[in-house]
C-alpha cells in the first residue's frame, strides 16, 4: 500500500528529457511548486542516448575524415589512425557531463527530483514505484512527457548483438566492417555517416522512393548523390522482408524495385524505422487519456482528455525533435501559471536538421507542399560553390533553397545541404517566427565572408536580383 506523501504539488513531470526538466524548471520560474519523476538517466533519451551523444560520435568521425584529406589544405599527416573505444568513451563522458548539468539545473531551480516510475493514479496523483516500494504524490497539474522508444517490426526485432537499434549502435564494441542500415531518416543517415566515414560498407534500405523523405526533393536528391559519391550504396523503394542471424553476420532478404529478391550478408544491421510513444504502464487507461497509433492525442496547449494532464514532447508525435519537446514543455508550464502571452506552437516554424556529412536542415513547408496548400510559388536557390567561405573552407558541394508565397512575399520554407547548414537554418527560422517578407531579407546586410551570404542570395535568387551567379 502507497504511504503518505511527503509534499504536495503544484506541477508535476514525469519524464526527465528535453521537454520535461524543461517543463519542470519553467514552473518553478513562474513561482509553481515543481518535481520531475525520473526512471533512469536525467536528460532522458536524447541526452543520453539520442542527440547529445550521437553528435559527440559524429564530430570524431568529422575530424578524421578532414584529417584524411589534410593535403588539400597543405598539411601532411601521417599514421592516421583511431581508437572506436575511445570515441564511444569521449560520446558517453559528453552526456554523462550534461546529464549532470541537467540536475544541477533543477537543484538550483528548487524543482525537486523523484527517483522511480511515474504512474498517473489520478487526475491529482501520480504513484511512484521505486524497487517495488509506492509512493503517492498529490499535484494539481501533471505534464507527461515519458518520450518514445524505437519502432519494431515484427521479424526484424533487434537483438542488442548482431541487429541494433540506436543504443547499441552508440556504443559499439568492434568496429563492423559491414552494416546494413534499414530507414533513411535522421538517425539512419546519421548512424550511416559515421560507421561510413570510419570504414564501414554501409548499405542503406529506405522503404519510400527517396532518402531522408521528410525533405526537399531536391534536397533528397542532393544528398543521395553526395551519399553515393561517398561510397555508400542507397536502395530506395526497397523493403527488408527478412533477416537470417548467423554466428557473427546477419544475412538480410531485400525486395526492391519490381519485386525482385536480393540477399544481403553484413556484419551487423542498424533497425531506424522510426519510433513509438511510451505510453504503456504510466496510467493512461486507468484515466481514459485518449491515445492514437501510440501517442497521446493533445489539443494546441498539449492538453490530454483530462483538462489539467498535459503531453509534450515525442510521447505526442511528430516531429519528434528535442527542441519541439523543450518548447511544448514551456508552453504546458506557462499555460498552467497563468502566464500572459504564451499562444501555441507552430510547427511550421519548427526547423529541422541531420547531422550527417553533407549536413541537411530546413524549415517550413517544401516545394511541393507549399504547392499542394495552395500557394503560388516563387523559388530561389544558390549553391555553395558560389560562395566565397565555402570555397575557402573546402567545403563547396551545397545548395540553399528558399520558397515564398508569391502574392504576399511570406517566407513559405527553406531547405540547405551543406557544410554547417544545421547552424545557418536558425536565422531563417527567425524570419519564419517573424513573418518576415523577401522585402526585409534582401534589405538584411549579410557578413562577409560567410556562409550566411549564401541565405541572401538565395532570397535574391527567387526574385531574380541573384549577384554571384
Amino acid at each position: 500500500m502507497a504511504s503518505k506523501a511527503p509534499a504536495e504539488y503544484d506541477v508535476i513531470v514525469v519524464g526527465s528529457g528535453p521537454g520535461g526538466y524543461v517543463a519542470a524548471i519553467r514552473a518553478a520560474q513562474l513561482g509553481l511548486k515543481a518535481a520531475v519523476i525520473e526512471r533512469d538517466h536525467v536528460g532522458g533519451i536524447c541526452l543520453n542516448w539520442g542527440c547529445i551523444p550521437t553528435k559527440a560520435l559524429l564530430r570524431s568521425s568529422e575530424i578524421f575524415h578532414n584529417i584524411q584529406h589534410a593535403e588539400d589544405y597543405g598539411l601532411s599527416v601521417t599514421g592516421l589512425s583511431f581508437d572506436l573505444a575511445k570515441i564511444v568513451k569521449r560520446s558517453r563522458d559528453v552526456a554523462d557531463r550534461l546529464s549532470s548539468g541537467v540536475q544541477f539545473l533543477l537543484k538550483k531551480n528548487k524543482v525537486d527530483l523523484i527517483e522511480g516510475k511515474g504512474i498517473v493514479k489520478s487526475a491529482n496523483v501520480v504513484t511512484v514505484d521505486k524497487a517495488g516500494k509506492r509512493q503517492d504524490y498529490k499535484t494539481k497539474n501533471i505534464i507527461l512527457a515519458t518520450g518514445a522508444r524505437a519502432r519494431t517490426l515484427p521479424g526484424l526485432e533487434p537483438d542488442g548483438k548482431l541487429i541494433w537499434t540506436y543504443k547499441e549502435a552508440l556504443v559499439p564494441k568492434d568496429m563492423p566492417k559491414s552494416l546494413l542500415v534499414v530507414g533513411s531518416g535522421a538517425i539512419g543517415i546519421e548512424f550511416a555517416s559515421f560507421f561510413h566515414t570510419l570504414g564501414a560498407e554501409v548499405t542503406v534500405v529506405e522503404v519510400l522512393d527517396r532518402v531522408l523523405p521528410v525533405e526537399d526533393e531536391e534536397i533528397s536528391a542532393a544528398a543521395e548523390k553526395a551519399f553515393k559519391k561517398q561510397g555508400m550504396k542507397i536502395m530506395t523503394g526497397a523493403t527488408v522482408k527478412k533477416l537470417d542471424k548467423g554466428k557473427n553476420n546477419v544475412t538480410a532478404h531485400i525486395e526492391g524495385k519490381g519485386g525482385k529478391t536480393e540477399t544481403l550478408t553484413v556484419d551487423r544491421v542498424i533497425m531506424a524505422v522510426g519510433i513509438t510513444g511510451n505510453i504503456e504502464d504510466i496510467g493512461l487507461e486507468a484515466l481514459n487519456i485518449k491515445t492514437d497509433r501510440g501517442h497521446v492525442i493533445v489539443n494546441d496547449w498539449c492538453q490530454t482528455s483530462v483538462q489539467n494532464i498535459y503531453a509534450i514532447g515525442d510521447l505526442v508525435g511528430p516531429p519528434w525533435l528535442a527542441h519541439k519537446a523543450s518548447h511544448e514543455g514551456v508552453m504546458a508550464a506557462e499555460r498552467i501559471a497563468g502566464h500572459p502571452g504564451v499562444h501555441p506552437m507552430d510547427t511550421k516554424n519548427i526547423p529541422g536538421c541531420t547531422y550527417c556529412m553533407p549536413q541537411v536542415a530546413s524549415v517550413g513547408l517544401t516545394e511541393a507542399k507549399a504547392k499542394e496548400a495552395g500557394h503560388e510559388v516563387k523559388v530561389g536557390r544558390f549553391p555553395f560553390a558560389g560562395n566565397g567561405k565555402a570555397i575557402a573552407l573546402g567545403e563547396p558541394e551545397g545548395l540553399i533553397k528558399t520558397v515564398f508565397d508569391a502574392k504576399t512575399g511570406e517566407l513559405l520554407g527553406a531547405h540547405m545541404i551543406g557544410a554547417e547548414v544545421t547552424e545557418l537554418i536558425q536565422g531563417y527560422t527567425i524570419a519564419k517566427t517573424m513573418e518576415t517578407t523577401e522585402v526585409e531579407l534582401m534589405a538584411t546586410i549579410f557578413p562577409h565572408p560567410t556562409l550566411s551570404e549564401m541565405m541572401h542570395e538565395s532570397v535574391l535568387d527567387a526574385y531574380d536580383r541573384v549577384i554571384h551567379t
